[in-house]
Parts: structure tokens; sequence; C-alpha cells
């Protein structure tokens, strides 16, 4: 689980309801990051409502810093824990990209070969 997150609410106070909800779910996305980078990754979460005519909104914005990276995502819409949601998935999707490129097992060897499996099995 992560343990250094940070949550901020600007222009808003948080309750203890969504900074539980933010910390669980961006806690356990640490199993998608490899593990050099656990002991050292540092998340910021902001949270802020946004007035506009039709009506408030909330924007998420997490940063997790991790070793030679900075991973970011952004989302705002009409529910607050719903932002929290759609960006949790977001960097879930960017640190799987972040552990195949410096996981040595997770590479493929050689740049054409899903397309040589991919002949061979399908046709």
């Amino acid at each position: 689980m992560l343990t250094q997150i940070e949550i901020t609410g600007v222009n808003l106070d948080l309750g203890a309801d969504i900074k539980k909800y933010a910390r669980k779910k961006i806690g356990s996305l640490d199993k998608y990051l490899p593990r050099h980078a656990r002991k050292t990754a540092h998340a910021e979460v902001k949270l802020r409502q946004t007035n506009n005519r039709l009506g408030n909104k909330y924007e998420c914005e997490i940063v997790v810093t991790v070793p030679d990276k900075q991973i970011a995502a952004k989302e705002s819409t009409m529910n607050m824990f719903a932002a929290v949601d759609i960006v949790e998935q977001k960097i879930k999707n960017q640190f799987v990209k972040y552990k195949q490129e410096h996981v040595a097992h997770l590479k493929t060897t050689h740049p054409n070969i899903l397309r040589r499996l991919r002949a061979r099995f399908l046709g």
C-alpha cells in the first residue's frame, strides 16, 4: 500500500469519508508498480470544487512521483467520488506501462514478437 499520500482540498473542505476513500483507492495501486519503486513512491491528491454556470463540478488531480518519472492524471465530474474512481483507473494504466518499461521480464525481446505469434497461431 502506498504509504506517502497527501490529500488536499482546494476551495473545498474535505470530509473524513472522501479522504478515507481516496487513500484506500490510491493506496491499493502499489501492486502495479515495480518493487523498487514502491518504497519511494509519493502521491499527491488534489481535490477541488469548480463553480460554473451549469453547477458545481469536482476535479481530482493525482501526481505520483516514482523513480525517474512523475505520473499524473486529472478528471472532473459532477461527483467527487466518481472523479477519484476515474483518475484511479488512469493512474493504474500508467503504472502498468511504467512497470513494463522497468521490469526486465515484462519487456519483449524482439519488436516483432507479437506479430510473429499472431501469424503463427491465427493464420
